[in-house]
């Protein structure tokens, strides 16, 4: 299939977060509070010439959705960047073409294309701040067969959650992330 065929597979992001069943109030509060700086917003908007459309593989049980969907959903208006979302595990044939470092379907991954179809970019599933930051918080977990694992694993994930809804850091991470990977 075509990137402009799974395009118009997609859900609109008001579709998308009608039908989600978890993360919703959390997406929508980083939506409804994130500030795409105005440089930013300067270069985006050199974009709205170029009919580019989006393609976002997710799912809304993914923390990495949770924050970086809504972020870049603000920064794609600004753009004038239409966006289509497709829930990642019922699109694998689409999904198997990003996987991150050849093996993972991590998400959400964001493609970008031109007017006739074509891939100009693709971004995700998180900025290497974030990556790091991440990465980091999972050394500190113990061997998967400590028996404190699961526990200590679930306390990472909810502090890393909450960072991501309330910690502007990580949605300003985002922002410049994605900024830099459309504008370099």
């Amino acid at each position: 299939m075509s990137l402009n065929s799974w395009f118009e597979k997609g859900m609109t992001f008001q579709e998308y977060v009608e039908a989600m069943n978890v993360n919703k109030e959390e997406l929508l509060k980083i939506y409804n509070e994130v500030t795409i700086p105005e440089d930013t917003q300067a270069k985006l908007e050199q974009l709205k010439n170029r009919h580019w459309k989006v393609v976002t593989l997710t799912a809304d049980w993914c923390g990495d959705a949770l924050l970086n969907v809504p972020v870049i959903q603000k920064m794609m208006e600004i753009a004038n960047i239409d966006t289509r979302f497709l829930i990642r595990d019922e699109n694998l044939e689409l999904m198997d073409q990003y996987l991150t470092n050849g093996k993972s379907r991590s998400i959400p991954i964001f493609v970008f294309m031109d007017e006739k179809g074509n891939e100009v970019n693709v971004w995700g599933p998180r900025s290497a701040e974030i990556e790091e930051i991440v990465s980091g918080m999972k050394k500190e977990l113990p061997d998967k067969d400590d028996p404190n694992f699961q526990e200590k694993q679930t306390a990472v994930f909810k502090a890393i959650r909450t960072n991501f809804v309330e910690d502007k850091k990580y949605w300003n991470s985002v922002i410049n992330s994605v900024e830099e990977k459309l504008f370099s």
